[in-house]
């Protein structure tokens, strides 16, 4: 009886894959990094942020394939590299545009779209299949998203019309943002995990650095923390995702990824003492749910898992 029962145990620890697992570390890591920028942004502008963020996630990504023993500039995919980080940076340009100039739930909701794109962009380009488990996860896992965000057009809570540019801006940020999943789906795993996470801030530097304008903050004590926080929280996330996303089709990783959701809401009930409410609880419910039927369904969607 011990032995059947650890060997049932072991099957269901088998049955969620390392993909799905490496996604929700990186989900996790993620919301570290949303809460610090979050913090910093009290006093700092975003595009400030977003360059000293990109400049420490730099020098974290060199040190890390460094100590792989790769070459990252000179991979065989650099093409494929490139793209991939620039669709990243476009797609955080787009992000941090969104959350500035749009209400809060509605920069998250249109952000939290990019899912819907990879989804897409895979299939059309990388020839991916998505069963009725991913369609129908996906599905719910946007339903949470609602939930949790409460868009002003949906829910009623505010007249206020949105910009048509901003909300653009915000779509063409989650478009970018699920360009650059396809294009690690894409890459495989014919590059080295730290090799995929060196190419977005060996883009994003140089783009932000042209694009960061007008007044600059100097960081204090505790600025440093949170800026050097989130990009060591973001360089775990990066590498996490990336395997990842390497390991399981854009539907199953992407859908996994809507955890952040969840880890998100979690810190900013504990720590900044928002205390959240019944949509939001309804929404993680439907979040969380869908994740782990998704993560225990042994039925892979894609044509190109092995």
């Amino acid at each position: 009886m011990e032995n059947h029962s650890v060997s049932a145990d072991g099957g269901v620890a088998r049955a969620i894959s390392p993909g799905i697992r490496a996604m929700a570390i990186g989900a996790f890591w993620f919301s570290i990094m949303s809460l610090l920028v979050k913090l910093a942004g009290q006093r700092m502008p975003a595009m400030q942020i977003i360059v000293f963020r990109t400049v420490i996630t730099l020098i974290l990504s060199y040190a890390a394939v460094r100590r792989a023993g790769v070459r990252p500039v000179l991979g065989t995919h650099r093409r494929l590299l490139l793209l991939r980080g620039l669709c990243g940076t476009i797609g955080l340009l787009g992000f941090f545009h969104s959350l500035v100039n749009n209400p809060l739930a509605e920069a998250s909701l249109l952000q939290y779209t990019n899912p819907i794109f990879a989804i897409l962009i895979a299939g059309l380009w990388l020839g991916e299949r998505v069963g009725r488990a991913e369609l129908t996860s996906l599905a719910l896992s946007l339903v949470g998203v609602v939930c949790i965000t409460r868009p002003a057009a949906l829910f009623g809570l505010s007249t206020t019309a949105l910009s048509p540019a901003n909300v653009m801006i915000g779509l063409v940020g989650a478009f970018f943002s699920g360009s650059a999943y396809a294009v690690v789906r894409k890459i495989g795993n014919r590059e080295h995990p730290t090799v995929v996470v060196f190419y977005l801030p060996l883009v994003a530097v140089p783009i932000s650095l042209v694009l960061a304008t007008g007044r600059w903050l100097m960081p204090g004590p505790l600025d440093w923390f949170y800026l050097v926080g989130a990009g060591a929280a973001t360089q775990v996330a990066q590498t996490y995702m990336t395997k990842g996303l390497q390991l399981e089709t854009a539907a199953r990783a992407t859908t996994t990824g809507y955890l952040q959701v969840v880890f998100a809401g979690a810190w900013g009930a504990i720590l900044l003492g928002e205390r959240p409410g019944a949509w939001t609880l309804v929404g993680a419910a439907l979040i969380v749910g869908s994740a782990v039927t998704l993560a225990l369904s042994t039925k892979k969607g894609g044509v190109g898992d092995e």
